[in-house]
């Protein structure tokens, strides 16, 4: 999502008559757009902006915007006097009006409204990649977990009208573009902020799936509670709708999984990955966890650590707690020592990694559909990736950038697959 904000702050401030420069000492604007999904996330950009306060040559421009802008707002002023605006993540729109103001004023300036309207030009966005792209489809997010910011950072859920993001893919689709990722803090709750639209994610997903020359649509994020059986048959039954859902789960633990809010059930969950599996038996599995939420036991650990051993995700973002200002999980002290979450955590990421090893090891011998995304020069490589997120690297030239082939894989390299381009074109598997 965040990266998406930029290609759309990229894309309006060039359509204003500015250049981009990835120099920073060549830049008269430099904007920071941030996450505040981490703490070391925002470390990182205040440490950067205290550089830049104390050590900087040039009289540039600075902003801040994004979830920093939302969680510090005028308080950011404070802290960085030199910081010229911030703008939040419900106010891209406002940005060359921002801009005109502290180039006429001189003054400092801020907008951070709570609510998003959409508004959003999405087509001036300035892509760098140009086979692949993001598509925006629902902002915001009204789940409230208690380790989250990202409810009072992106505000209550607001969908993007169908139209409008049919309209963007087609136009994507005539630029070249064979791939659209549709972003949203929870994707699965679209359209249940305008029943009258009676358009909700698998709706959306059959339309989409019937543009011309559209070959992939992948999505993220998703809740569980959210995801649907009629969202389980249109990736069986969608040929474009790659067959990989992020499936968080956080926590294997149902009195953790109360604290952290994420109102489902451990039974839930299991019943709908079942599901899933028995309606979309090739699908791969991706998941978020937390270890060392505050109170978590080493027995709820294990919970965790054999529900993951026993659902053999293909990717899995894998994080130890640490407190965020501003969530309700604030009000619980942090009890678990660091050393214990970090013993916890190696343990979870060695068990994925192990996970991933027989997966690709499975993969060996079998012919997969790639997308060719770009080409390597100094290597003379082609970098690919399969409808279920794996990397590959094949043998070719520029040209068949922007393809589809089918590959058979004969090795790998760390968490990168080595293939051959078919002669036959038959597939063995989908992954």
């Amino acid at each position: 999502m965040n990266e998406l904000d930029s290609e759309i702050m990229v894309g309006q401030l060039e359509k204003r008559g500015l250049t981009r420069t990835h120099e920073e000492g060549d830049a008269d604007l430099l904007i920071f757009n941030t996450c505040s999904i981490r703490d070391l996330a925002e470390r990182k950009v205040m440490g950067k902006l205290g550089q830049l306060g104390r050590h900087s040559k040039k009289k540039s421009i600075i902003g801040v915007t994004g979830c920093m802008a939302m969680a510090k707002k005028d308080s950011l002023f404070r802290k960085l006097p030199h910081v010229n605006f911030v703008i939040g993540t419900n106010n891209i729109t406002d940005l060359n009006t921002v801009l005109d103001e502290v180039l006429q004023t001189g003054q400092q300036t801020i907008r951070t409204d709570d609510q998003f309207e959409e508004n959003l030009d999405y087509l001036v966005a300035k892509r760098d990649d140009p086979v692949k792209a993001y598509v925006s489809i629902i902002r915001g997010c009204d789940k409230f977990c208690t380790y989250c910011v990202v409810p009072y950072t992106r505000g209550q859920e607001v969908s993007r009208p169908p139209e409008s993001i049919v309209e963007e893919c087609k136009l994507l689709v005539e630029k070249g573009y064979k791939e659209v990722t549709l972003l949203g803090q929870n994707v699965n709750s679209y359209g249940k902020d305008q029943p009258e639209w009676n358009c909700y994610f698998h709706d959306l997903l059959y339309k989409l799936d019937k543009i011309p020359g559209l070959e992939r649509i992948r999505f993220m994020t998703s809740h569980p509670v959210d995801i649907t059986e009629e969202l389980m048959y249109a990736i069986r039954d969608l040929p474009s709708v790659c067959e990989f859902v992020h499936f968080p789960l956080q926590a294997g633990s149902d009195r953790i999984l109360r604290k952290m809010h994420r109102i489902y059930t451990v039974e839930k969950y299991l019943e709908k990955v079942a599901l899933l599996k028995k309606i979309v038996p090739n699908a791969s599995l991706g998941t978020d966890i937390i270890v060392g939420f505050p109170t978590e036991t080493e027995e709820e650990f294990l919970e965790t650590y054999n529900l993951f051993k026993e659902i053999n995700y293909s990717v899995a973002f894998i994080f130890a707690y640490s407190q965020r200002k501003g969530t309700p999980a604030m009000r619980w002290r942090d009890d678990i020592p660091e050393e214990v979450k970090q013993e916890r955590l190696q343990r979870l990421l060695q068990l994925h990694q192990g996970q991933v090893e027989e997966q690709r090891q499975a993969l060996l011998g079998s012919t997969l559909e790639v997308l060719v995304e770009k080409y390597n020069k100094e290597d003379n490589v082609l970098k690919a990736r399969t409808r279920c997120w794996k990397n590959v690297v094949i043998p070719g030239d520029a040209s068949l950038v922007g393809t589809l082939q089918k590959a058979k894989i004969h090795g790998y390299s760390h968490q990168t697959l080595l293939a051959e381009i078919c002669k036959d074109n038959k597939l063995s598997l989908s992954l």
